[in-house]
């Protein structure tokens, strides 16, 4: 009992110990500009922070600062590509240019390409391997220098529960967040002597409004409309602000994994526990997706029909409009 007490003790006194204050501190953000990373920047500077914003629209990061400096936000934009290497030296040197440091990087920034497996090809799984782990890499190793001068730092990287289970119909996307958890793990450990801190988020399904701009594959109005209704409902997925908050308290305190939403800690319990159960419900759902041998690329607003814009798929429209995905 003793020892016990004195655990749980020991726990609240590093608990307060490693909790960081945001208020002042320099946060950047890739894929800054909408979706999640829109709405990490909204409750980043409710918490003081200032921020720096970088993806591929410039016009979506401009409503993105014009929406933050009305919150009283510090920001600062630069449109990049962070899957390309030489882009990220530049973001890096112009954030820290501007503010003179950065205490937190965000990995937010991605892609989803969504469709069944006999449609994909090698090059697939490279353009989104780029824009999901080598993006990630390339700006820890840039911001590392960085935070080695300084001896602090922490960065932030936007995995996924298809890192942690592979989803049907989806497979390039859970390679490359496989990927993407190995490398955070990792880092994690090897950055840790020199003072930076490495936090791995696992989001499950977020109303982020996405939906409209992920690339398909495959039978493109059914993969769309499955993909969309699944995103909006909320038993399976949550409020973007909701996964928002939950990651910055979770930076805030120092954590080093995030699991977001019960039904990816359940489906995580299960794997580990049950995995011929949870095999069978992924072999189940795959046999319930549709078919398809057709290798055109779409965007998922290429691809609206009557099955995707209903009652069931409202959220997922009302989320596109509010976080800068249309």
């Amino acid at each position: 009992m003793v020892g016990a007490l004195t655990t749980a003790a020991f726990k609240a006194v590093r608990r307060r110990h490693d909790r960081m204050t945001l208020r002042g501190k320099v946060v950047l953000i890739t894929g800054g500009g909408r979706g999640l990373g829109f709405a990490l920047a909204q409750e980043f500077a409710k918490r003081g922070s200032a921020l720096a914003l970088c993806g591929r629209s410039a016009e979506h990061l401009e409503i993105a600062m014009q929406s933050l400096v009305q919150m009283g936000a510090d920001v600062f934009i630069h449109q990049a590509d962070v899957s390309d290497r030489k882009q990220v030296d530049i973001v890096m040197n112009k954030v820290i240019e501007y503010y003179g440091r950065v205490d937190v990087l965000v990995n937010n920034a991605g892609t989803m390409l969504v469709g069944p497996h006999e449609v994909m090809d090698v090059e697939d799984y490279k353009h989104v391997m780029e824009a999901n782990c080598w993006s990630a890499l390339y700006c820890a190793e840039a911001i590392s220098r960085h935070f080695v001068s300084r001896s602090a730092g922490q960065i932030v990287n936007i995995a996924s529960i298809g890192g942690k289970i592979a989803v049907p119909h989806m497979l390039p996307y859970s390679v490359s967040k496989f990927a993407l958890m190995g490398l955070s793990q990792g880092l994690a450990t090897e950055l840790a002597p020199a003072g930076i801190r490495v936090t791995t988020v696992v989001p499950n399904l977020m109303r982020t409004g996405s939906p409209r701009n992920i690339f398909l594959k495959g039978q493109h109005k059914l993969e769309y409309a499955w993909f969309k209704i699944v995103d909006s409902l909320p038993f399976l997925s949550q409020s973007v602000a909701h996964a928002a908050k939950q990651i910055v308290d979770g930076v805030e305190s120092g954590k080093s994994e995030i699991v977001l939403t019960h039904t990816a800690k359940l489906a995580l319990a299960l794997q580990a526990f049950c995995p011929d159960l949870l095999g069978s419900a992924l072999n189940l759902a795959n046999r319930l997706l549709p078919r398809s041998q057709d290798t055109t690329v779409k965007k998922g607003y290429e691809s609206e029909s009557p099955l995707s814009r209903n009652l069931l798929s409202l959220s997922s429209d009302n989320a596109a409009r509010k976080y800068n995905q249309i």
